[in-house]
């Protein structure tokens, strides 16, 4: 029997509320409902009381959440989509990132996004946020790849008394499966080697990871060995694990599904850049999607992101230089 990812996300939820009663779940439709994905699915019933729903303001959710966390709760706050978290941005960025530094007083929230692309999904319902929440100081920036990372991390986000963005990708959702959950998990903030090369490192989060990790797949048959490192969490970033693999490959192809300007690929080859130069081979890439908003037409969208192609061709010519 498997479990998906969204499955892995709404057990975890389950365990967090099974195991601490100060944990409650509010947002849009997430009671008899379900969510709009179905991540809180029949929560509601097994815990009455305890998996609200929200009226449609962001800005009202965040705030609530916030207050409740100052009295000693610990929420899970679902967006829709996103998106829709930029109505929320000033209680995220200016109350609860702020609130340990300016009171002493704890606020562990955390806010799930329903991140990334997904065929149709079009600008306002497909935007990966990371980079933007990652940009301010307190807040703490999730992006699980696997359906392990998925419940593992969620659960070390709501036990972690600073405000957590757990940005969980639409498209893994049921696309990614795994036999079972697992029992032991790494730490957060810490990156994984999802795959050991010796000729270029790949760093990639959430989604990205998969195609990163289907390029290699590829190129071995070419004879290329491909490093593929997941960074799992944004913020805090593991430099010293892309440093390492780095220092082992010489080259370094940073791929991220956001928009390019700025965003965890620019922060990630300017580290490297300014504090591994001498480890590099080749000059450092990053590919990102392309600097327009998301378009709905299927064809354009696949055309507007990374893909393992776009991934593959800009990894042979790294691997060229």
């Amino acid at each position: 029997m498997s479990i998906t990812y969204l499955e892995a996300i709404r057990e975890a939820q389950a365990r967090a509320l099974r195991e601490d009663p100060r944990v409650y779940i509010y947002g849009q439709d997430v009671g008899a409902f379900g969510g709009a994905f179905k991540a809180t699915k029949n929560l509601a019933q097994e815990f009455p009381g305890r998996v609200i729903d929200s009226p449609i303001s962001e800005d009202a959710m965040i705030g609530s959440a916030v207050g409740a966390a100052i009295e000693g709760m610990r929420p899970i706050i679902e967006m829709q989509f996103a998106d829709f978290s930029t109505v929320g941005f000033n209680q995220i960025i200016n109350q609860a990132a702020t609130l340990f530094w300016r009171t002493r007083v704890p606020c562990p929230i955390v806010v799930r996004l329903p991140s990334g692309g997904t065929s149709g999904g079009g600008p306002f319902h497909s935007q990966s946020m990371e980079a933007l929440y990652a940009h301010y100081p307190g807040l703490i920036v999730m992006t699980p790849a696997t359906v392990e990372d998925a419940y593992s991390m969620l659960i070390e986000a709501v036990a972690i008394d600073d405000p957590v963005i757990f940005c969980e990708h639409k498209f893994l959702y049921y696309h990614l499966k795994a036999e079972k959950l697992p029992t032991e998990a790494m730490p957060v903030g810490k990156a994984r080697i999802a795959r050991v090369g010796r000729d270029l490192t790949i760093v990639a989060y959430s989604a990205m990871v998969h195609e990163a990790l289907a390029v290699a797949e590829e190129l071995a048959t070419e004879g290329a060995e491909v490093e593929v490192v997941d960074l799992r969490t944004v913020k805090p970033l593991d430099t010293d694990t892309v440093m390492a693999s780095v220092a082992r490959t010489g080259r370094l192809l940073a791929v991220g599904e956001a928009f390019p300007w700025g965003g965890v690929t620019a922060e990630v080859v300017a580290r490297v850049a300014s504090e591994g130069f001498g480890l590099l081979d080749a000059p450092p890439q990053r590919l990102n999607a392309k600097d327009t908003p998301i378009p709905y037409h299927p064809s354009l969208w696949a055309a507007h992101r990374p893909t393992a192609r776009t991934i593959a061709v800009a990894a042979r010519n790294l691997l060229r230089t």
